[in-house]
Parts: structure tokens; C-alpha cells; sequence
């Protein structure tokens, strides 16, 4: 049976009908408007300031509300920032923005995690690109977003989601030069830091040698998780949130994710004993991040 682009969950491409896909907003837009918006960025950009509050009176909590503005957040009090963004592919959360408009909310966000994060303080985005035709490098543009705002590249993680495309028939023309598809069985995780490569203060890290030697390299083979279970359109694993926590934080940092979704960036996080900050507009969502973090207590 053939399937097509669907809102909730990663369904098997059989036959697959991309037209509600291609027809969003993403594909209509001007790229046009893409580069000015990457012209206009200002470097570090205009940031509002955040004075010092006590932990107790921010952290360990969800916020129903915009990561535009994280103004619960002080300056400088993060160590780690970890999210996967809306992809804008057409989820049930998605807005259907064309694609200066989704750069435009990126790069709002990012000055933002840039004015929370210490120095030395890293920022992991998880995405993925999109499309075939043409293919759009959403990764080479979250690149441009983020360096002109003033973080600097740390390195790039492939997540490896399945060893073969089980479930996948999108190959385009079978067995032909005439139009093959490649198959996406990856997404990347982006790490940007802010000001230092290095974290200027000391910490207790809880990454084991093997965990290590695994982290630092730059393929990670990680399951995918299941929509239905999380109850979200689109959740990552626990496992990769928690490999980036242990590889990127101390134990007590405050790891920050400005689109929360399930909350499994804050699950992990309290897991591991780090405090925890998120970001998310669905209402429903908050509630099921604020659900699952009760359970962990």
C-alpha cells in the first residue's frame, strides 16, 4: 500500500506520495529572503540582559512559553544546551513557515541560548535535511545562522539511526541512472560553543572511559525512538540526550532545551544529576514533559 508524508511519527516509504510535503510553505518560499536574513545577522546580534537570580527561583522547571524570549533565564548561567528544533516538515507542531521565516525563529532562539550559556558553554542542535528535489541542507544553513551570531563550530556528530532503510522503498527509478533517491538513515548533531573551545571552570564529570572513547568519536549508533510510546510526533532517544549530557556537562550544571517537546533533554538531565530549563509552546506537551519529570522523582 502506498504511503505519504504523515504529521505524527516516521512512517515506511512504499510507493510514497511527497505532495503534501512539497507543497508546505518550506518549498514555496524565496531563498531569496533566506540570504538577506543571513546578511543581516549581526554578529553576537542584540541581546537582551538577564541579571543573576538564585537557582531555585528559574531551574528545574518547564516553561510554557516562547524560547524567543527566555527572559526566566539569567545571562551566563547555562553550561549546556541541547535540542532538536521543529524540522518544519510538515509534524503536527509544524507552522508551515517558509524557509527566512524558520531561519528568522532559529536565529531569534539562538541569540538567546547564546546570552543564557557560560563561556565555554556548548550549544547541540539535532537536525536533519530535507526533501530530494531539490535536497535542502538545513545543517549547512544552521551553520551560517549560528556562526554569525557569534558561536563557534565545534565539530559535527552523525546520529546513525538503522544500519539499513528497513521499511524504505524510496528509491526513486529501481535499478536506473534514470532518477535514484539516497535514503536518509542519519540526522546530525550540530555543537557550537560560545567564546572558549574549552570550559574555563572545573566540574565533576560522570562519562566513563568507555562511554568516552564511544562519545568522542564522530558516529554515534543510536535507536530511534517510538512516536506512539512518547505520545510526541517526533521525540529523539533518552540515550542520545544522555550522551550528550554526560560528554558536554558536569554533574549540577543546568542544561537548557529551548524546544522541549516530551522533555526528554530535562528527563535525562534530572536523571543524571543535572538541573534542568524548557522551552515549549504546546500546551500538551508541557504537560507531558511535566508528567514524565514527575515520575523521575
Amino acid at each position: 500500500m502506498a504511503t505519504r508524508t504523515a504529521s505524527f511519527g516516521a512512517p515506511k516509504r512504499e510507493g510514497h506520495d511527497s505532495s503534501v510535503f512539497y507543497s508546505r510553505n518550506l518549498y514555496q518560499g524565496d531563498f531569496e529572503s533566506l540570504h538577506r536574513l543571513l546578511i543581516e545577522i549581526g554578529v553576537g546580534g542584540t541581546r537582551r540582559k538577564i541579571p543573576f537570580k538564585p537557582l531555585q527561583d528559574w531551574a528545574d522547571r518547564i516553561y510554557c512559553h516562547t524560547s524567543e524570549d527566555m527572559r526566566h533565564v539569567p545571562d551566563g548561567s547555562v553550561a549546556l544546551a541541547f535540542t532538536s528544533p521543529p524540522y518544519n516538515s510538515g509534524k503536527e507542531y509544524d507552522e508551515d513557515l517558509d524557509i527566512a521565516a524558520y531561519f528568522g525563529l532559529m536565529s531569534r532562539v539562538g541569540a538567546e541560548v547564546y546570552r543564557t550559556l557560560k563561556p565555554g558553554g556548548r550549544y547541540v542542535i539535532n537536525i536533519a535535511n530535507l526533501g530530494r528535489k531539490p535536497y535542502i541542507p538545513m545543517h549547512a544553513y544552521f551553520y551560517l545562522i549560528h556562526t554569525g551570531l557569534g558561536f563557534l563550530p565545534a565539530g559535527e556528530i552523525i546520529w546513525q539511526k538503522s544500519r539499513g532503510a528497513n521499511g524504505s522503498c524510496a528509491w526513486g527509478s529501481w535499478l536506473s541512472a534514470k532518477s535514484p533517491r539516497l535514503r536518509d538513515i542519519h540526522e546530525y548533531l550540530l555543537v557550537f560553543v560560545k567564546e572558549h573551545f574549552s570550559r574555563p571552570d572545573t566540574g565533576t564529570s560522570d562519562v566513563t572511559r568507555e562511554e568516552f572513547m564511544s562519545s568522542t568519536l564522530s558516529v554515534w549508533e543510536v535507536q530511534p525512538e517510538s512516536a506512539k510510546r512518547v505520545g510526541h510526533p517526533a521525540p529523539f532517544p533518552m540515550e542520545l540526550a544522555s550522551r550528550v549530557i554526560k560528554l558536554y556537562s558536569y554533574v549540577r550544571d543546568v542544561v537548557l532545551d529551548p524546544f522541549a517537546g516530551s522533555g526528554t533533554t530535562c528527563v535525562a538531565a534530572k536523571r543524571l544529576g543535572r538541573h534542568y530549563v524548557g522551552y515549549e509552546i504546546v500546551p500538551e506537551y508541557c504537560a507531558l514533559s511535566a508528567g514524565r519529570l514527575q515520575k523521575e522523582r
